[in-house]
């Protein structure tokens, strides 16, 4: 099967964006894969530190090989904002394609030290593995807040970034660029968007020239997102509006079948719910 690095270099080359979808359960999980087998397009599932403890770091990797085997497809599974070198080489073990070690609450040079550290331990259980790194902060979770989170906001600079790629050879980089963990009550409302900063995006991909992922791009300005992986953005993470969805397809499951206790007969709503979201985004990102 053709690999994640080629997937991303084919993406860089036509300017176009891999979606990557975050999920914790098989009803999540099922509706990322539908949505881009229908699709026909390279995906890739991620998952948090917590939501590995939730579903299994070996279980995770076994439902992507099922597909794999089963379908020959293009997917590709993420160590999603992975904190320490030991559940980063847990993943790697695994046979995770990709791995992102989050030093981005460190002190720059610390972040740098750890990140190197990092790549050195993955790599030498797998050198395929990408190893990603990230700097900038932009919030810590897929949640919904009445306000932005303290801190976020302070956009990566270009020379901060090849210092950082410089010193670490990380493959992809994650940069602060306008965007957030996470989304505010007005933007599940629809009354506010998320803006990113386009021109910082073209300036630090001119200055690492190595692939590049949009973090927090739930409830992203669609435009922003088209501008954005045109500049060069070459993964994009959406989460948060999954989450969401998840939630309203299992409460509108519920409300239509108030008396049903078979748990499949009431979560179709729900993965039809999010196979939507992802949809919706694989097509958006993906246009040319």
């Amino acid at each position: 099967m053709t690999s994640l690095r080629e997937v991303l270099k084919r993406a860089e080359a036509d300017k176009v964006a891999v979606g990557h979808f975050n999920f914790s359960d098989l009803v999540a999980f099922n509706a990322i894969v539908a949505a881009a087998r229908d699709k026909r397009l390279p995906v890739m599932v991620g998952l948090s530190e917590g939501e590995r403890e939730f579903t299994g770091v070996r279980q995770a990797a076994g439902l992507v090989k099922a597909v794999r085997d089963e379908y020959d497809y293009p997917i590709f599974l993420n160590a999603d904002h992975t904190h320490s070198i030991a559940n980063a080489e847990v993943a790697a073990k695994a046979g995770f394609d990709e791995i992102i070690f989050d030093g981005s609450a460190l002190p720059f040079e610390e972040n740098i030290a750890q990140t190197r550290k990092a790549i050195e331990a993955i790599k030498s259980i797998n050198p395929a593995i990408l190893v990603e790194g990230e700097i900038g902060w932009i919030g810590a979770s897929s949640a919904v807040f009445d306000k932005i989170p303290e801190g976020v906001g302070v956009l990566t600079t270009p020379d901060e970034a090849k210092q950082f790629v410089d010193a670490t050879l990380v493959d992809v980089l994650a940069p602060a660029v306008g965007n957030m963990h996470g989304m505010l009550a007005s933007m599940v409302h629809g009354d506010v968007q998320k803006r990113l900063n386009i021109a910082r995006i073209a300036e630090i991909k001119a200055a690492v020239r190595i692939f590049m992922t949009l973090h927090g791009g739930s409830g992203t300005n669609d435009d922003d997102f088209r501008r954005a992986i045109k500049s060069g953005m070459t993964i994009v993470h959406v989460n948060t509006e999954l989450r969401l969805a998840w939630r309203r397809g299992v409460e509108a499951g519920l409300a239509a079948e108030p008396n049903e206790v078979a748990p499949y007969k009431i979560l179709g709503a729900a993965v039809e719910a999010v196979r939507e979201v992802v949809s919706s985004r694989l097509e958006l990102f993906s246009s040319r």
